[in-house]
């Protein structure tokens, strides 16, 4: 009886065709059912934005009284206390008068010798010098009218033949002496000092009644009384304290008005004007503000630390006494400004290849290009590419999942 062979298919090439339809189903449901992502989104709306920049700076008064000593000494009396509020006139401190009474008692000393000698010029010499001088002039006088008496006798003995020729000439020698002695002391009493001698003791007498007078100063200082109304915010010195000529002692300010210094970083600078805003915070009282506008803007970059700056003069509009000298303060600057600007969370914005965003049109992400104006940390501003009340993806909120353009989507708001 004639056998029938059957060939069977190899069952490594079944399973192969068998795994690779499988895939291929699954690979089409995913395409036809494949999941949503959810995201966030936002609509576009109208809002104010605003541009600025910040900086670093420190407070200081716009009027104020710092007092120095006005010459070593010791502190002897302190009559305030800080934060205590003082007018002008006021006595702050006082310090230990015995240095400048001596150094006002030399100068009165110095005058005294100075005038003196001006008294003694103008007069001729003093008392004892003029007495000696009107000695020496009789004196002169007296040996020149002998000397001349002498040669008028020797002459008439001449004539009678009872004196020599040579006894007469001797004569009139001694009357010559006798004429030159008398002029030298003549001179000597109507001019002893010159005009320029004079002018040294003017001089003289003028440096003497300056150092009085700074010596008078020194001395009144030793008072330090405050030269306007304000706020003692200062006191670097105690009682007793051993201070050097020109040390601080107290400083006094008007703490109702007061400036920051503020260094902005020098790509910032172009976009600050005079009368912009400024915001003023200070870490020592958190969740406080100050506000202000700018007064001075800068002129010149310098360098501050390890940075390029530009100093900005920050007036202060509402301070109250809260906001100390020389306190370090963070400033911000509203550089500019868009009323009812169309505009979109920054987060929302894309800008790795252009800028864009993901528009949710029909519940899928449609990437749209946008043309940006004015933007700052959480809002930019829509010139082009979108509408008022499109909606636009914000992020994913599937993680590990990204924005795309096509994906469905979930909006959540």
């Amino acid at each position: 009886m004639p056998t029938t062979e059957t060939r069977r298919l190899n069952p490594v090439l079944m399973w192969t065709i068998f795994i690779g339809i499988i895939a291929i189903a699954v690979i089409a449901a995913r395409y036809f059912t494949r999941e949503k992502l959810d995201v966030k989104v936002a609509a576009v709306a109208r809002r104010s934005l605003y541009g600025s920049t910040t900086a670093t700076g420190k407070v200081e008064p716009i009027e104020e009284f710092p007092a120095y000593a006005p010459a070593p000494g010791v502190v002897s009396k302190i009559y305030v206390d800080l934060l205590q509020k003082v007018k002008p006139g006021q006595l702050l401190i006082r310090m230990d008068d015995s240095d400048a009474a001596a150094h006002l008692a030399s100068a009165n000393a110095t005058l005294q010798t100075a005038q003196a000698n001006l008294h003694d010029i103008d007069q001729g010499g003093t008392q004892d010098e003029r007495i000696g001088l009107a000695n020496d002039l009789n004196r002169a006088q007296l040996q020149r009218q002998q000397a001349a008496n002498d040669l008028a006798a020797l002459q008439q003995l001449q004539q009678k033949g009872a004196a020599s020729p040579s006894e007469v000439a001797a004569a009139q020698q001694r009357l010559a002496t006798t004429d030159g002695a008398l002029k030298s002391a003549q001179q000597r009493s109507s001019a002893r000092y010159s005009a320029s001698d004079r002018s040294r003791a003017l001089a003289q007498v003028a440096d003497a009644k300056a150092a009085i007078a700074a010596a008078e100063s020194s001395y009144a200082n030793v008072n330090i009384r405050s030269k306007i109304a304000g706020t003692v915010y200062s006191i670097p010195v105690s009682l007793y304290d051993y201070v050097g000529a020109g040390s601080s002692l107290i400083d006094v300010a008007d703490l109702n008005h007061v400036q920051v210094r503020a260094y902005f970083d020098e790509p910032e600078i172009g976009r600050l004007a005079v009368g912009q805003p400024a915001r003023i915070t200070w870490e020592a009282k958190e969740g406080k503000e100050w506000h202000g506008h700018i007064s001075v803007v800068p002129t010149t970059i310098i360098t501050y630390g390890t940075r390029y700056v530009g100093e900005c003069i920050i007036t202060v509009d509402d301070a109250k006494g809260d906001l100390l000298p020389n306190t370090n303060v963070q400033v911000i600057a509203t550089t500019s400004q868009r009323l009812n600007a169309l505009s979109i969370p920054r987060e929302a914005l894309h800008t790795d290849s252009g800028d864009y965003v993901y528009r949710v049109v029909n519940n899928k992400l449609l990437r749209t290009p946008v043309q940006l104006g004015l933007y700052n940390r959480d809002w930019a501003e829509i010139l082009s590419g979108l509408n008022e009340k499109d909606v636009i993806a914000i992020h994913s909120n599937t993680v590990g999942r990204e924005l795309a353009n096509g994906l469905p989507v979930n909006s959540i708001e």
